[in-house]
């Protein structure tokens, strides 16, 4: 994205951080929770050259498991085939000591580093928490690591590992593991920073301002660090200037096979004072280590003509640790009470939820007791949320919640009274495939389905013959005649165009390896495919006056309008954080243009625009609608934001007139989110989410006007039914929405939480689009329930 006081920088963490919801809850029984990683570990060029006495490891070291075994998938971008070499001789040393019965996917990256004297960096993909297999429930683990004690792939989509390589250094390209003191070896900087994918990162931050230390979600690898007293890091209040100082000071690794590894000793990480982002704690000690050997693979530099072959013992050590339960930390404190206790709606259940006691970490809660005051029944759980059923519909229940510890018990916190309801009845439509991803309209008068399916890689077409749903694959699967052989993923859009039966239907999707915008036609006998943005050689810069076809990622989002003078396609630019245009008329090529985020003349924004983004054409008029990131915070969630809507009469791009319906101001901290557009009968409606300053990263309340009258806008929450989650659609009568990661449904024309209905109990562990279809004069919801496509209704 664009750094939104000056130049773009990338922008993948703040879309998951912000718009995904920074805790994505899966079924209540399960606990699983995803939290985006927003920490790097880095290796930087030692300022000397390296001494043959102690830097170069000349024979391999043992693995920590000799029967560890792991795949590692790679989607290289830009690299050089000579780098690519030497990126998989450090993967195959990591598959031979990493076990994991998990494929591991890495995103690896060749570009100029942003900052002087990285070598490389890396992340996890995310952090998981309260997954089956999990030693520690309250820990956050990191994606291969959390996948390999699952033993199951928790997020199909994303990659485990995000690499970045500065393409700018002195490397030694000719393969023959013999830098020459000016030159650095890659494929010892990729054993270092596998490890950080891996796990070997601290989750810690520092504000030099405040001179406050932060761990939000701690990590095995905080559980394990440890200060010379023995306290744990992550027990550590955050934020805190005691944490802050704990950053800067001495701290050592506690687990017992690192430290049987290291001769008995605690193995001394790197904590320099002042604090160094991307090295402090994440690393081993530079003086203690620089000269040992294959154990100084993890120390912060790797000096020029320096090489590793291996991991080395001790970091081996180190990795086997963390898959291991830490030992609990020592409570101080009796729990004070559990904050924010609510019950949630559910069928014949209600889900608790609640947040830990402010003094949590020096309390070491070992135990939290919900109880049903009205039957008496209690339910023991180290985590929230937790589910409360063998419930009646339509009877009032309130709950109890307080938490226990090795000195004592908390006060207790009580729940606003909760009324279960049924859920809405699912028909399945395709029982093979999950439909993340939905699209929904009418074509040649028929009721047409277009969805992902994320286990095969398809994108997939259901239409309605008679009474059965006939089943196409599109794209995804083929790489013939036009298609990709890359997965399908991301937003779809689907628009129609023609009359009668002979019509044309227009599909645009994306693939999740080249990220380009695909573009499929379809009229009722074959399929046409072509690419339309994002493969060409060159990125067309944004501030290009001269808009053509670019190399740009444009997979992010993507909305349609087809009219009778041609077609119009919407889509994000993630690369450089702007909203482009294609538009196609009869006979004609594609026409480019950038719709918004380049400039804040003529009422156009520099915000970082259209994470999330509709379309909708009506008498010749388009209707764009998307979100404005305009200021971001150090975790890289937005902290200011705007909904906006461009707007024009025909296809010429010099016409558009733009209005900011809802923005930062007072209650609203961040408007945005997802957005939807809707006909209705004196209109067009809008309808967005907002966040308070409270709340922020999450949305809390939803809001909606009609574009005629922007400035009459109405609001309402999710209520006993949860706060709204990732995505929502309107149909103008009823907006669908997540609530508590399952669905809901809101009428308009009620009041809150009145016009509120529960659709799906099933929690799922990321969010899924919806859409709204008519099948045989009756309204039904598309969604993924339980991991099939369906159709719901009450």
């Amino acid at each position: 994205m664009r750094n939104l006081f000056g130049r773009r920088v990338g922008s993948a963490t703040l879309v998951a951080a912000l718009f995904a919801g920074v805790f994505l809850s899966a079924p209540a029984q399960a606990l699983v929770r995803v939290a985006p990683s927003t920490v790097w570990g880095h290796t930087y060029a030692g300022t000397s050259p390296a001494k043959s006495a102690y830097a170069t490891s000349t024979s391999k070291p043992r693995s920590a498991n000799i029967d560890a075994k792991s795949k590692f998938i790679v989607n290289y971008r830009n690299f050089p085939e000579w780098a690519k070499l030497e990126v998989q001789a450090a993967i195959d040393i990591w598959s031979a000591n990493f076990q994991s019965s998990v494929p591991i996917t890495l995103e690896a990256t060749w570009g100029r580093s942003s900052s002087w004297g990285v070598l490389g960096s890396a992340r996890p993909g995310n952090y998981y928490s309260g997954f089956e297999g999990a030693p520690d429930a309250s820990l956050w683990y990191p994606s291969a690591l959390a996948n390999a004690l699952a033993k199951k792939d928790l997020d199909k989509v994303s990659s485990e590992m995000i690499i970045q390589v500065n393409s700018t250094a002195s490397w030694n390209q000719r393969g023959d593991s013999t830098p020459t003191s000016r030159e650095y070896d890659l494929e010892s900087v990729m054993i270092h920073e596998l490890a950080h994918g891996l796990g070997f990162l601290s989750n810690s931050t520092y504000d030099s301002y405040f001179s406050y230390g932060s761990i939000d979600d701690p990590t095995p690898f905080d559980a394990y660090t440890q200060t010379p007293d023995g306290t744990r890091l992550a027990d550590l209040a955050s934020p805190s200037l005691e944490l802050g100082s704990a950053l800067q000071n001495d701290l050592v690794w506690g687990g017992p096979i690192a430290v049987k590894a290291n001769d008995g000793v605690k193995p001394k990480l790197f904590t320099p004072n002042p604090y160094e982002a991307g090295s402090s704690v994440s690393h081993l000690d530079e003086k203690t280590f620089s000269k040992s050997g294959f154990d100084s693979v993890m120390t912060p530099n790797l000096d020029a003509g320096e090489v590793f072959d291996g991991p080395g013992p001790l970091l081996l050590a180190m990795m086997e640790d963390m898959r291991n339960k830490p030992p609990v930390g020592i409570a101080t404190v009796i729990p004070q009470t559990p904050r924010n206790v609510r019950a949630i709606v559910s069928d014949s259940s209600a889900i608790v939820t609640f947040d830990a006691p402010v003094n949590m970490r020096t309390a070491q809660i070992s135990t939290y007791v919900v109880k049903n005051l009205k039957t008496g029944v209690e339910k023991k759980s180290i985590t929230s949320p937790v589910l409360m059923t063998g419930l009646k519909n339509g009877t009032s229940y309130t709950f109890s919640v307080y938490a226990i510890n090795s000195i004592g018990s908390s006060v207790t916190a009580q729940t606003d009274p909760v009324i279960p309801q049924p859920a809405w009845r699912a028909t399945v439509i395709d029982g093979t495939a999950d439909g993340r991803s939905v699209a929904s309209t009418t074509f040649n008068s028929v009721p047409t389905l277009a969805y992902t399916d994320s286990k095969s890689g398809a994108l997939k077409l259901a239409m309605l013959n008679e009474k059965v749903w006939k089943k196409i694959t599109v794209d995804g699967t083929g790489g013939t005649a036009g298609r990709t052989k890359n997965p399908i993923t991301g937003q779809i859009s689907m628009c129609v165009n023609g009359t009668g039966t002979k019509q044309l239907l227009h599909i645009f999707y994306s693939d999740s390896v080249d990220k380009d915008l695909r573009y499929a036609t379809y009229d009722g006998k074959k399929f046409t495919f072509e690419v339309v943005d994002g493969n060409a050689l060159l990125i067309n810069k944004f501030e290009d006056p001269i808009r053509v076809r670019g190399s740009s990622d444009v997979s992010v989002t993507n909305a349609c309008v087809a009219s009778a003078t041609g077609i119009q396609v919407f889509y994000r630019d993630e690369s450089q954080g702007i909203l482009l245009g294609a538009v196609k008329k009869k006979g004609e090529d594609w026409n480019y243009e950038l719709v918004d985020g380049d400039r804040k003349t003529d009422d156009r924004t520099t915000g970082d625009v259209a994470f999330h983004l509709r379309a909708l054409g009506d008498g010749g008029i388009t209707y764009v609608m998307y979100d404005s990131v305009l200021v971001v915070n150090q975790k890289k969630e937005a902290t200011s934001g705007a909904v906006r809507v461009a707007t024009r009469t025909g296809l010429d791009e010099n016409t558009w007139s733009y209005k900011s319906l809802d923005f930062t101001d007072g209650a609203v901290a961040v408007a945005g989110y997802d957005v939807s557009l809707a006909k209705v009968s004196n209109g067009i409606q809008a309808t967005w989410m907002t966040a308070t300053a409270l709340t922020v990263p999450k949305a809390e309340n939803i809001r909606w006007a009609l574009l005629g009258a922007p400035a009459y806008i109405s609001q309402t929450s999710g209520g006993t039914f949860g706060t709204p989650g990732a995505n929502i659609v309107s149909d103008g009568k009823q907006l669908a929405f997540e609530c508590e990661a399952r669905i809901c449904v809101f009428d308009y024309s009620k009041a809150s939480p009145a016009g509120i209905k529960l659709v799906t109990t099933a929690q799922n562990p990321e969010p899924l689009r919806m859409g709204w279809v008519t099948v045989s004069k009756v309204k039904y919801l598309l969604a993924s329930v339980n991991g099939k496509l369906s159709l719901l209704k009450p």
